[in-house]
């Protein structure tokens, strides 16, 4: 569809007086690049003379010298007169691979630089071995080698001359071995496994056999020899099992651990693998297997005290919250677990003095403490001022140039890159400067996340727009729901970006799966257009408030459990719900065994708050969201 748009424009502007050398340029540009991919480089030659002051001309350049990697010349002349722009970035990687494809090792060499690419960096040890200083290669060839992962195909020669060497040990094939089966990399074992002999091989066989069914373990006969690999075998299997049959795992563990020679690390691992997959499981015992652990980091304490307020026993949460670190004491989520407790434990004006400088927090935990003590929630909303020549002056800068002209050529992908590229070179103090150039282009993800870069949060307007505002309570008011609501799902999912993808194929504001659009699309008996369709602002918020709802009815109105399961899905809600006695919402929805929708949970209710104040509505509270979760 842009493509189509831009087509049309383009003929509307060559067929009328271009009195704009702006658009002249744009139009110049759009058909060298045409030249460029014809390699019609007289042609090219000729247009580009009018170019040279066009904010893309760079850019310009850079896919002239894709094409032409081979005038060393022209790429170096780029490199140094465009070093402070993103395509010199993007062009010195492509340089290099030419050059290793053309076994040009010393010119390689002279002009590598470590930018965390593999591939370039096996190409440049390898450039080091084929000038002659072999051991230096091999030594970081086998530094290499020691990955959980497929090398690219650019490291197979170094990697080749490295198995033949004396420095190569079966050691090291077992090394990666290990890693590449803990991340389930079985290509990768599988042609590990051909370069062992043929007892190696039997041994790895049966690691396999466990990797695949860890419940061998169980077997009475599985012990091979009491040595060192063995043990790893065992510890293996055991953390595989932790994850379809925790119960067994434990059983095993803690049953035959002491039969296995298994190092110390390994051990403590392990042990923390358990006690924290029980906290997960919502295990009753799980505070106390935590609390046993040798080694503690920031997760396990945070799961200490989950686990504590899964017992409901606050003496527990109490110890638990003393042993954070006090940095992590003094986050929102961990005062009010400190409040609770507290109050809970009979200390009622400690407890109110907590939550009292809490409920000055914009936050999930803030709003939970203002309910508490019957406050209002903090509103406080305090605008970026930012004067218009510093916006112009930033608008006019050469970096912000090229974002505006990569999206009048609709090309978003760009303009983002060279956004990001653009706003990384600013100090912090001209952040909120580039959030409200970016808020100012109607551009709300972009700015929000500038924001945030910021760390600035007081500006309401920008980092919670109101756009959409007729398809949102329209939506609200088919579905009896408040709009605030629908618009805390929609910033939380996409950030008000209605072209927004997912990794998984989620589209649109409400980021919804085509699967499940497709569903919707007939429950409401219309006719199903197409995947794109959810791209479709007036589409995506009516079939993602039409979800939203079902979800609500189905978790009998209850949000913190329908917002959880948009996120994670109805059937892990269903698990994760109590089997024997309700529990309060507050403790659900911080027990969550996955981080990300715990997170999501407390963003999209605290969301709907905010969305509240903006809509200048007063209709509910958190509180009024956050029932106790009944048995399943």
């Amino acid at each position: 569809m842009h493509a189509i748009v831009l087509f049309w424009g383009l003929i509307l502007l060559q067929g009328s007086v271009l009195s704009n050398p702006l658009d002249r340029q744009r139009s110049d540009f759009l058909m060298a690049e045409r030249l460029i991919a014809e390699r019609n480089d007289q042609a090219l030659l000729n247009l580009s003379a009018g170019l040279q002051d066009y904010p893309l001309y760079p850019y310009l350049e850079f896919q002239w010298l894709e094409n032409n990697l081979h005038r060393t010349d022209k790429v170096l002349a780029f490199l140094s007169a465009y070093k402070e722009t993103r395509y010199a970035g993007l062009l010195k990687p492509k340089w290099l691979a030419f050059l290793a494809n053309h076994e040009r090792w010393l010119e390689f060499i002279q002009n590598y630089e470590a930018i965390g690419n593999s591939a370039l960096e096996c190409q440049f040890y390898w450039a080091i071995y084929q000038t002659g200083n072999k051991q230096q290669a091999l030594n970081n060839a086998k530094r290499l080698w020691v990955s959980d992962i497929s090398q690219p195909k650019e490291c197979d020669s170094l990697f080749s001359v490295l198995v033949t060497s004396s420095i190569f040990t079966p050691d090291l094939i077992w090394q990666r071995f290990e890693l590449a089966l803990n991340k389930d990399r079985l290509a990768v074992t599988e042609y590990l496994r051909r370069l062992m002999n043929k007892r190696d091989q039997n041994f790895a066989d049966i690691w396999l056999q466990v990797h695949r069914n860890p419940a061998l373990i169980s077997n009475s006969g599985f012990v091979i020899r009491n040595d060192h690999q063995t043990g790893r075998i065992f510890a293996h299997g055991i953390d595989r099992l932790a994850g379809s049959n925790l119960d067994l795992a434990i059983y095993l563990w803690d049953k035959s651990k002491g039969y296995f020679s298994i190092d110390q690390q390994t051990l403590q691992q392990l042990e923390r693998r358990l006690a924290l997959a029980m906290g997960f499981n919502k295990n009753k015992n799980a505070y106390n297997r935590l609390n046993q652990l040798v080694t503690v980091d920031e997760e396990v304490r945070e799961w200490k005290v989950r686990a504590a307020l899964l017992e409901q026993n606050w003496q527990h949460v109490s110890d638990a919250l003393t042993g954070l670190k006090f940095e992590e004491r003094e986050e929102p989520r961990w005062q009010y677990w400190l409040a609770r407790s507290l109050n809970e434990t009979g200390k009622i004006l400690q407890a109110q003095t907590v939550y009292n400088k809490l409920a000055a927090d914009r936050s999930f935990y803030g709003f939970l403490a203002a309910d508490t003590i019957n406050r209002p929630y903090q509103s406080l909303n305090k605008p970026v001022l930012v004067a218009k020549d510093e916006l112009e002056a930033l608008a006019g800068n050469s970096d912000f140039k090229e974002v505006q002209e990569f999206r009048w050529l609709n090309r978003e992908r760009e303009a983002q890159q060279q956004w990001w590229f653009a706003v990384k070179k600013l100090p912090k103090a001209r952040l909120m400067a580039a959030a409200k150039l970016a808020q100012q282009w109607r551009w709300d993800q972009v700015a929000i996340i500038t924001l945030v870069k910021a760390d600035y949060w007081d500006d309401l307007a920008l980092r919670f727009p109101l756009n959409y505002l007729i398809q949102v309570q329209n939506n609200a008011y088919r579905q009896d729901l408040e709009p605030a609501i629908i618009f805390g799902l929609i910033r939380q999912e996409s950030m008000l970006d209605e072209n927004a993808q997912s990794p998984v194929g989620a589209k649109g504001l409400m980021q919804l799966m085509p699967k499940t659009g497709k569903q919707i699309a007939r429950e409401l008996n219309e006719q199903w257009q197409s995947e794109n369709s959810l791209f479709n602002p007036d589409i995506n918020i009516k079939y993602g408030s039409y979800y939203y709802k079902q979800l609500l009815d189905r978790f009998n109105g209850h949000f913190a459990l329908a917002t959880a399961a948009y996120n994670a899905g109805p059937r892990r809600v269903i698990n994760w719900m109590p089997i024997d006695k309700s529990v309060p919402a507050d403790i659900w929805v911080e027990t969550i065994p996955f981080k990300e929708t715990r997170k999501y949970v407390t963003s999209v209710l605290s969301y709907a708050m905010i969305y509240q104040q903006r809509l200048q509505r007063n209709t509910f509270k958190i509180k009024n969201l956050m029932l106790d979760v009944l048995p399943r």
